[in-house]
C-alpha cells in the first residue's frame, strides 16, 4: 500500500514542526533571557553529549533559507514555538522589541512563501527567573503565562491565526518536576502533579487572553498521548494499564475537555485533597478550543512487573510518578534509535480517544516522527528506515479518515535535526540532515519523500517509495 495525498481532502493541512530551544541558537542575542534549558544544560552529565542549544540550527539567523526550503518540500503550515525569554527576558514586564520581530519576520516570510504560520506559545523554555521563584510548582507562573499570550497575541495576531498555547504539558510537569530529566532538573515526586495543574491553568488563562486580543483565532491546545494496552486481560495488568493510561491521557485530556480531573488518578497520586483546594480552576482549564493537537510517537503494552522485572523508566529512575511498578512489554515491533517501537496504529487509537471525549472538536496531529542515526554519504542521506516510519503513519492518517474521525492536519516532526532535549545533538529527527560544524543542510530521502508526495519541488522521482506491506495488526 503506497500513500496518496489524492487520498485525503484538499483543505487536509500538511505541514512540519520545531521548537524555539532546538533551533534557534542565538541565546544571548537581541535581549533573549536564560531559560531553564540554558541553565540545565551547564549542569554536568544533565545532556547526554554535553551539548548546549548554542548554536542549535542558527535558526534565528537561518530562517528565511530554511523557509524557502520548506517551501521547496511542499509543505502548506509550519508550526514553531515562540520563546518566552525572547518576549519577555525575565518572564514578566514588557514586550522585547527584537524578540517579537523575530516572530514576526518569521511569520511574513511564512506567508509569502504560502505557508500557514502555526505559533506555540510554550514548547518548555519557562525564563530561568520564574524556575528561580519555583517555576511550575508556583501557581503565579500560570498568571504570567496569560499576560505572556496577550503579549504575543497583540505583537503576532494579525500575522497568525493560528495558536497553540502549550506542548506536551506531560513533559514539562513529569519530566522536569517529577523524573527531573529534564529542566528544570527537579525531583519532587507527585508533587509534579500540581506543575501539572498550574500549566493547564496557564492554558486556561491563555486562552482567555488569545481570545481577548484576537477573537476570530484559531486556538488549540497540544497534548502528546499514547495508545495504552495491556498485556494480558488479567486484573494485574488491566490496573497497570488503568494508571498509566491515567497518567500519560486522561489526566490531561479530561480536565480539558471535560472540565474534571479522573479521581482515580488523583487517587493513585495521593492528591486528592490538594485538587480538591483548586478544583474552581477547572473552569478555566476548560475553555472552549477550536482543535486538539495530539503529538503521537508510540505505544505502551504494559503489565505489572515480577519481582526484579525492568519498569517503565531509565537510569535516573521512574518516567513520572506511578510508573515504578508498570513494566514495558516488547511487543516485537521494530523501533526507533530512540528505543520508541512502532506502532502506527496507536495513532488512530488516540484519535479514538479524543473524539469519544469531545466529538465535535476538530483534531490534528501535530508532531509524529523518528530518530535514526543518519550520515551523509556522497551528498545524501538514505533513511529509508524513517521515510517507511513517515508513510505508515501519514497511512494510519488515511485509515482514521476513513473512520469517520475529524482529522484536519498532520505535522511531521521535526523539519530538520536538531537539540534533542536530553539526548543534546546524539539524536536525529529531522526530514533535513544538519551538519552542526557548517550548517550545511542536506535533504534526506524521507524529506524527498514528503516533498513527492505534497508536490513539492524537491521531489526525488529517480527515488521512488517502496509500497508498504501492511503490518500484522493492520491486516
Amino acid at each position: 500500500m503506497t500513500a496518496h495525498r489524492s487520498h485525503f481532502p484538499p483543505e487536509f493541512v500538511w505541514g512540519t514542526a520545531t521548537a524555539s530551544f532546538q533551533i534557534e541558537g542565538a541565546t544571548d542575542a537581541d535581549g533573549r533571557g536564560p531559560s531553564i534549558w540554558d541553565a540545565f544544560a551547564r549542569v554536568p552529565g544533565a545532556i547526554a553529549d554535553g551539548a548546549t542549544g548554542e548554536p542549535a540550527d542558527d535558526h534565528y539567523r537561518r530562517f528565511r533559507d530554511d523557509v524557502a526550503l520548506m517551501a521547496d518540500l511542499g509543505v502548506t503550515a509550519y508550526r514553531f514555538s515562540v520563546a518566552w525569554p525572547r518576549i519577555q527576558p525575565d518572564g514578566t514586564g514588557p514586550t522585547n522589541a527584537a524578540g517579537m520581530a523575530f516572530y514576526r519576520e518569521l511569520s511574513e516570510t511564512l506567508l509569502a512563501h504560502g505557508i500557514t504560520p502555526w505559533a506555540t506559545l510554550y514548547h518548555w523554555d519557562l525564563p530561568q527567573s520564574l524556575e528561580d521563584r519555583d517555576g511550575w510548582l508556583e501557581r503565579d507562573t500560570a498568571q504570567r503565562f496569560g499576560e505572556y499570550a496577550g503579549l504575543v497575541a497583540d505583537g503576532l495576531g494579525d500575522v497568525v491565526d493560528h495558536w497553540i498555547t502549550l506542548n506536551e504539558p506531560w513533559c514539562s510537569s513529569f519530566l522536569g518536576y517529577g523524573s527531573g530529566v529534564h529542566a528544570p532538573g527537579r525531583q519532587v515526586g507527585a508533587r509534579s502533579a500540581q506543575a501539572a495543574h498550574h500549566l493547564l491553568l496557564g492554558h486556561g488563562l491563555g486562552v482567555q487572553a488569545l481570545r481577548a486580543a484576537r477573537p476570530r483565532a484559531t486556538v488549540g491546545l497540544t497534548l502528546n498521548l499514547y495508545s495504552v494496552q495491556p498485556a494480558s486481560q488479567s486484573p494485574a495488568d488491566l490496573d497497570a494499564a488503568r494508571r498509566i493510561d491515567g497518567l500519560s491521557n486522561r489526566f490531561f485530556l479530561e480536565p480539558v475537555l471535560t472540565g474534571a480531573y479522573p479521581q482515580d488518578v488523583l487517587a493513585d497520586l495521593g492528591q486528592t485533597r490538594w485538587f480538591e483546594e483548586v478544583s474552581a480552576d477547572t473552569a478555566v482549564i476548560a475553555a472552549p478550543l477550536d482543535f486538539l493537537g495530539i503529538n503521537y510517537y508510540s505505544r505502551h503494552v504494559v503489565a505489572d512487573p515480577p519481582l526484579g522485572a525492568t519498569v517503565l523508566g531509565g537510569p535516573a529512575g521512574p518516567a513520572y510518578p506511578g510508573s515504578e511498578t508498570v513494566q514495558m512489554v516488547d511487543t516485537g515491533a521494530p523501533r526507533t534509535f530512540m528505543g520508541w517501537p512502532i506502532h502506527p496504529e496507536g495513532m488512530v487509537d488516540v484519535l479514538q480517544m479524543a473524539h469519544a471525549l469531545r466529538p465535535d472538536l476538530p483534531l490534528y496531529i501535530t508532531e509524529n516522527g523518528s530518530a535514526y542515526p543518519d550520515v551523509v554519504v556522497d551528498g545524501a542521506v538514505e533513511d529509508e528506515d524513517r521515510r517507511r516510519y513517515l508513510e505508515q503513519h501519514v497511512l494510519a492518517c488515511s485509515a482514521a479518515l476513513q473512520q469517520g474521525l475529524p482529522l484536519r492536519g498532520y505535522f511531521a516532526w521535526s523539519l530538520m535535526d536538531n537539540f534533542e532535549w536530553a539526548w543534546g545533538y546524539s539524536r536525529r529527527f529531522g526530514l533535513v540532515h544538519v551538519d552542526y560544524d557548517t550548517q550545511q543542510r542536506t535533504v534526506k530521502r524521507s524529506g524527498r519523500w514528503f516533498a513527492s508526495f505534497l508536490g513539492g519541488s524537491l521531489a526525488d522521482a529517480a527515488s521512488p517509495a517502496t509500497p508498504l506491506a501492511p503490518t500484522t495488526e493492520q491486516e
